[in-house]
């Protein structure tokens, strides 16, 4: 048995998080071709890496299959309804910023705050005989926050793919995305609330708090932490 590192398996935050721990004189490393999701820590004993999806590693941390993981403040508090008895937030790691937000069209001219979007949303309810579709990935996090500002004739509609393209396509009227520079949003002609802001999100290294340990594990982690805290 060994303590359990999760670490995203692709791309910038993999590179990231990799470059992150070797600031800290621990090298981790893919093992094998890109296909294979195999890797190795070095330079702290009793430590195994894992490698997964951003998307995956919440839910594992959760279920105890993972002691550490690396992976968006979002993606925890979307995926994990209870996550401060699930997880504990051990360090922010200063990338993977992303804001995640409401955006609407950028002709709705009245439409600046979340009390104008309600209004918006009533009007056209009536007007439509239908609700206004916000579509989003984020479905938890965003009915929270569009119940607390009263938001109410509204409907949320899944999205999986290019979500900021939903209003061109006339799948949704309205998207809740995550966005870091904001272009994305402006060339397809849509704006931010201005009081839009859901959530400031960041890759994060979280701690499971149901995961199992040993002895050796405790021994494991407890280095590893104070390694990490130097």
């Amino acid at each position: 048995m060994s303590l359990k590192l999760g670490v995203p398996s692709k791309g910038r935050l993999m590179d990231k998080t990799f470059a992150w721990f070797e600031k800290r004189g621990i090298t981790l490393s893919r093992t094998g071709s890109d296909r294979e999701y195999a890797g190795r820590v070095d330079g702290i004993d009793g430590v195994s890496l894992v490698l997964l999806s951003a998307g995956e590693i919440p839910r594992e941390l959760a279920a105890g299959r993972l002691h550490l993981g690396v992976t968006g403040t979002d993606l925890v508090l979307e995926k994990l309804p209870l996550w401060e008895q699930q997880v504990e937030e051990i360090a922010q790691l200063g990338f993977g910023q992303a804001d995640l937000i409401i955006a609407v069209p950028a002709c709705w001219a009245d439409v600046d705050t979340l009390d104008d979007l309600d209004a918006a949303a009533a009007g056209f309810r009536a007007r439509h005989g239908h609700r206004l579709r916000i579509a989003t990935k984020y479905h938890r996090l965003v009915r929270d926050f569009l119940t607390d500002a009263g938001v109410a004739d509204y409907t949320l509609v899944d999205s999986q793919g290019a979500t900021e393209g939903t209003v061109k396509n006339e799948t949704a009227e309205a998207i809740a995305d995550i966005t870091s520079t904001g272009e994305t949003l402006r060339a397809n002609h849509l704006k931010i609330l201005s009081d839009g802001l859901i959530l400031r999100s960041q890759a994060t290294l979280w701690r499971s708090r149901v995961a199992p340990l040993n002895p050796g594990d405790r021994q494991a982690l407890e280095l590893l932490l104070d390694r990490l805290a130097r």
